[in-house]
């Protein structure tokens, strides 16, 4: 596979904790919504597949194997709101409430 950040995929990624690893897909969801709200789908999809490259990354490190159930819906549910018929009827606020959390405990850490 071949991955838009190759240094996240070659061993990076699975040296940062799982809050640091969902404050950066947090950031690429963010981006998604930002450039879906400009009209500009080219971005927003380029963001939404590195927000799932990110995702699968996370699904891969060994550490998160008691998590992976969480993980795993998020990735779910991010692809019936972008990519799907939204039928959990997630919003765009939504998904930056719930990613908030993760970069302002990344955050607090440094």
């Amino acid at each position: 596979m071949s991955y838009q950040n190759g240094q996240l995929a070659n061993g990076r990624w699975f040296q940062l904790t799982l809050v640091e690893q969902m404050a950066n897909i947090g950031s690429e969801v963010i981006r998604a919504i930002s450039w879906r709200k400009k009209g500009d789908r080219v971005y927003s999809r380029l963001a939404f597949e590195r927000t799932l490259e990110l995702l699968d990354l996370t699904v891969a490190d060994p550490q998160h194997k008691s998590r992976l159930k969480e993980i795993c819906r998020v990735r779910e549910v991010l692809c019936d709101y972008f990519a799907g018929d939204n039928e959990y009827k997630s919003t765009d606020k939504q998904w930056e409430k719930y990613f908030y959390a993760f970069n302002w405990a990344a955050r607090k850490n440094y």
